[in-house]
């Protein structure tokens, strides 16, 4: 079996090219009940969308089932029925999971709670959610892990979901096919619908609150992805906006890892940051949590005290690692962008060409242990 994680999620699924297992070949509804310690009258009911049905435990049922390759089909409304009929709705869900660097399984799971989002609205509306995973590597959707995903289940779908980033040729591909939208992740000139945090807002209060504490040498951290990481640059953008309207100096040398020409692995970049530490950077700024608890842990190796010697800041609200501390971070609210994002996708099934919308949600503050007055 082939594990994938991202910060987004952590799942595992099965390469299309593998022998299948002997115990993996007859998987039905009491198969994935025992697995998740639950009765399969529950795993039926997630599948027919009962409304006694915890959210949590229908996304659960999903991503399992997803995982194990069990397809569970309903009859469709008959040709000719209402398409105003929710129940004839299908939304197909692709998570794009196989990044390299992710995988420590210690980071919290946000992409659980847009899953639950996403069952919370599918329930309400009586929308089923055809869940895959897919690499991105894969840069067509006749690539392997979008070939895995038969013709007949594609047919199904009245809408795709889009969660974390995919290359902008799949992108583009999915939508000459379907209404789509993407949950966390928006690209740069495509007239796609989105919902999003507010990644302006957020970065400005974690600067404001640095600045409170007395910094005013604030470094920009983040890592190198092969995937194209425009929610980093994002936060870069909100760092230099917020940096400037404090009246700082902007120092291009205390930015790692934003130029396409600085490539740095994350040992590099962790170097690096000890190097602009010496030189009088007093606070990081990381783009995303697991980038900071991983920075943390560097500094902690090298004899360095967080946030006595150095403060760090991350932007997510994950969990925090097994015997880390608490971050100090913006909290996303992944939950609800998943119910936004579906109730997006299902008003844009009744209106197909509808004008796409950037939709950005709010974010907290959420004050950790990470963060104290510079040395």
């Amino acid at each position: 079996m082939h594990k994938s994680d991202s910060c987004l999620l952590r799942f595992q699924f099965r390469d299309s090219l593998t022998l299948v297992h002997p115990q993996m070949i007859n998987i039905n509804q009491q198969v994935i009940a025992d697995r998740l310690k639950i009765s399969r009258a529950t795993v039926s009911r997630c599948f027919t969308n009962h409304p006694g049905i915890n959210p949590k435990t229908r996304a659960k049922v999903f991503a399992l089932a997803s995982k194990m390759g069990y397809t569970h089909f309903e009859k469709r409304a008959p040709v000719g029925a209402s398409r105003k009929s929710a129940r004839s709705l299908v939304f197909g869900v692709l998570v794009c999971v196989d990044l390299p660097n992710f995988d420590n399984t210690a980071y919290g799971n946000p992409g659980q709670d847009l899953l639950n989002g996403l069952s919370d609205l599918a329930r309400s509306q009586h929308v089923r959610l055809d869940l895959h995973f897919v690499r991105p590597e894969d840069l067509h959707l006749e690539s392997p892990s979008y070939a895995r995903i038969t013709a007949s289940r594609r047919r199904i779908w009245d809408g795709v979901i889009l969660i974390y980033p995919f290359p902008r040729s799949v992108v583009d591909e999915l939508m000459i096919k379907y209404p789509v939208v993407s949950l966390v992740v928006q690209y740069a000139g495509a007239a796609l619908n989105c919902v999003d945090v507010d990644h302006h807002r957020g970065v400005g209060k974690l600067i404001d609150y640095l600045y409170s504490r007395g910094h005013r040498r604030i470094g920009f951290f983040t890592w190198h992805y092969p995937v194209d990481a425009g929610w980093s640059r994002r936060r870069f953008c909100a760092y230099v906006e917020r940096i400037t309207a404090l009246g700082l100096p902007l120092r291009m040398e205390d930015v790692i890892n934003i130029s396409p020409d600085e490539a740095l692995s994350a040992e590099a970049a962790s170097e690096k940051a000890l190097s602009r530490m010496k030189d009088g950077v007093t606070a990081w700024l990381c783009a995303a949590d697991h980038q900071a608890y991983d920075l943390v842990r560097f500094f902690q190796a090298k004899g360095i005290r967080v946030p006595e010697d150095i403060s760090i800041a991350g932007f997510d609200g994950i969990a925090r690692p097994a015997g880390g501390p608490q971050l100090s971070t913006i909290q996303i609210p992944f939950h609800q962008i998943g119910v936004i994002g579906a109730k997006r996708l299902f008003d844009l099934i009744q209106k197909r060409f509808d004008p796409p919308q950037q939709i950005l949600l709010d974010c907290d503050l959420k004050e950790g242990t990470t963060i104290a007055p510079p040395a």
